[in-house]
Parts: C-alpha cells; sequence; structure tokens
C-alpha cells in the first residue's frame, strides 16, 4: 500500500514563501498524475498543481501561477511545492495525491485519485 507523508507547512506573512513536500513509500509504481491539492475552511478541496509522470508536464490553478512550483525531486519518490508569493488567500490544508489516471483527462478531478497524504498546515498572514 503507498504511502504519501507531507511536510513544510507552517506559518508565514504575506510575500513569504513555503517549500512542501510529499515523500512517497511502499509503491512500485506511484501513478501517472500526481498533484497538490488545498482545502480551507468552509471550501470545498481543490486543486493548486499536478504533475505529469510521464513526460514531466506541470499543470498549476490560475490563482497560483507565477506563484507556485510543482516539481518530482529525489530518485522521483518525492512531489514538492515550491510556494512564493504567499497570500492570505493560500491559507488551507494542502494535501498530496497520485492517481492511474493520465493528467490529460483532468489533472484537478478529485476523484481520480487513489493515494492521500494526511495534509500539511500552511498559514499566510497578512
Amino acid at each position: 500500500q503507498m504511502e504519501l507523508v507531507e511536510s513544510g507547512g507552517g506559518s508565514v506573512q504575506a510575500g513569504g514563501s513555503l517549500r512542501l513536500s510529499c515523500v512517497a513509500s511502499g509503491f512500485t509504481y506511484v501513478g501517472h498524475c500526481l498533484g497538490w491539492f488545498r482545502q480551507a475552511p468552509g471550501k470545498e478541496r481543490e486543486g493548486v498543481a499536478g504533475f505529469n509522470t510521464i513526460n514531466g508536464r506541470t499543470y498549476y490553478a490560475d490563482s497560483v501561477t507565477g506563484r507556485f512550483t510543482i516539481s518530482q525531486d529525489n530518485g522521483r519518490n518525492t512531489l514538492s511545492l515550491q510556494m512564493s508569493s504567499l497570500k492570505p488567500e493560500d491559507t488551507a490544508m494542502y494535501y498530496c495525491a497520485a492517481s492511474p489516471r493520465y493528467c490529460s483527462d483532468g489533472w484537478d478531478l478529485i476523484d481520480a485519485y487513489n493515494y492521500w497524504g494526511q495534509g500539511t498546515q500552511v498559514t499566510v498572514s497578512s
């Protein structure tokens, strides 16, 4: 059974940066599509960024494009999310996930992801 564990969350002031990491274990094939999602209090979970493991293509929500960067690191067992120019609106619990589906079919479709991490909290103060 694959396990995903996020880390790197914390509290920062607006304009600051954080780097989130998601370490995968217990897998032979992580999946075709990897993603970062977030959920703020009172809101539904939404896709933040996706990573296509087949060709390395990346995907971003409009709200984070230009500020966040998703990457696969450390021998491909780690999925990272570099966040800069953080805004209070970015405050949420952030989750990483892995999907056997193709990113091109919809990288941000929550029900396409089979494995989820426990989440790491990101709080941005103004």
